[in-house]
Formats: C-alpha cells, sequence, structure tokens
C-alpha cells in the first residue's frame, strides 16, 4: 500500500514538471508575440548594408539645419540729375524682416558617398546650400515715401525694392556664415542618425 501511494506521487511529480515546462514555453512564446522589443529578441538587427543606409539617409530629403533672420532698411528709387528732389524723383525707404533657410540636400547622396566597414560608416555630405530666402510681409512696412512735385508716384517701385532687399538678406546670410553653420548642423545631426542605426563609428567628410 505505502509502495502504490509512492508511485503514484512519482507519476504526479513527474507529470507536474512537464506541465509547469509547457506553461512556460507557451508564455515564452506569447511574450515574444506580444513584445517584440523584449529581451527574447536581442535577435533583431537593422539592416546596415551600403544600399540600406544610403536609402535611409535620402529619406531625409532636404534637411533644413538653419534659419537666418534679420531686419534692415532698403532704399531704392530714381533722382532727376538737374532738378532737386523736391521737384522731382521718386525714392521709397522700406523696413524689411526676412529669414533665410539652409541646409544639405540629402536626396543628392551617392551610393559611391557612403564606405560601410562593420560597425564603422564613412559619409561624404554633399555642400550645404541656401533653400529660401522670404521676406515677412506681415512685418515688413513703408518706412517713408519721397515723390517729387513734378513727379509720379512708380507703382513698380516697392516691388522692386522688396526684390532687391530679397537679395540683401540672402547676401547678408551668406555674408555671414550660414552654409558654414548648416554643415556644422547636419554633421551633428547625421552623427546621432546613423549611431541610431547601430553604428559604433561615424566619420563625415564635410565641405562647407
Amino acid at each position: 500500500m505505502t509502495m502504490k501511494s509512492g508511485l503514484t506521487a512519482g507519476v504526479w511529480i513527474v507529470l507536474g514538471f512537464f506541465a509547469g515546462l509547457a506553461v512556460a514555453t507557451a508564455g515564452v512564446l506569447l511574450i515574444r508575440q506580444l513584445d517584440p522589443f523584449s529581451a527574447f529578441s536581442s535577435q533583431l538587427r537593422i539592416d546596415t548594408s551600403r544600399p540600406s543606409v544610403v536609402r535611409h539617409i535620402r529619406e531625409l530629403q532636404r534637411l533644413e539645419t538653419v534659419v537666418f533672420t534679420m531686419d534692415k532698411i532698403v532704399s531704392g528709387g530714381y533722382e532727376n540729375p538737374v532738378l532737386p528732389r523736391l521737384l522731382a524723383g521718386d525714392r521709397l525707404l522700406l523696413v524689411v524682416y526676412g529669414d533665410v533657410t539652409a541646409g544639405v540636400d540629402l536626396s543628392r547622396v551617392e551610393a559611391s558617398a557612403v564606405n560601410v566597414d562593420g560597425a564603422s560608416v564613412r559619409l561624404a555630405l554633399p555642400p550645404s546650400e541656401v533653400f529660401a530666402t522670404r521676406i515677412d510681409n506681415d512685418r515688413t512696412r513703408v518706412y517713408s515715401r519721397e515723390t517729387g512735385l513734378f513727379s509720379s508716384v512708380d507703382p513698380n517701385l516697392e516691388s522692386e525694392v522688396r526684390r532687391e532687399a530679397e537679395r540683401q538678406v540672402r547676401q547678408a546670410a551668406l555674408d555671414g556664415g550660414i552654409l558654414r553653420a548648416a554643415t556644422t548642423n547636419a554633421t551633428t545631426t547625421l552623427k546621432s542618425f546613423l549611431q541610431g542605426l547601430g553604428f559604433e563609428r561615424v566619420d563625415i567628410d564635410a565641405t562647407p
């Protein structure tokens, strides 16, 4: 009687072990399905081959990295070489608010510009460029307008002065080093981006 009870207890212990193992296995499979980013998914890898890296970079397209803003007074008009301004001529002073946006067009990155070597990557960055120059019409206003007694108001003068203002704002941004700043910011952004793909060493060759 004692031997029979012991045998029965042993059988239940073995059955309990296998039942617990089955439950644990099912639990692992369920966790993998519900949480693909858990510790059980350590084999997940990002494709860091050259074609894949080039595609990821190109998807960033026009990477805007710096905006230059300024305000200035721009003048324009014409004067009579003989008569004084009070009698002839038309002159306009415009208070201009504008901004210039610059960055790097990553859609231009060629496959030859990317070199992948294991956990290291080197990228030749395209030159920075000005993407847009904009005059803020809501904040731009006419400061003064002087029209001679014998002259008529030129309806195109303000438009011409605005175009000149846009050119001057762009030139001021270039003189202020906007392209260098755009290159520096793009380099920092791309280093973080490529490190996020899994690269341990990132080298970027950039020409402002």
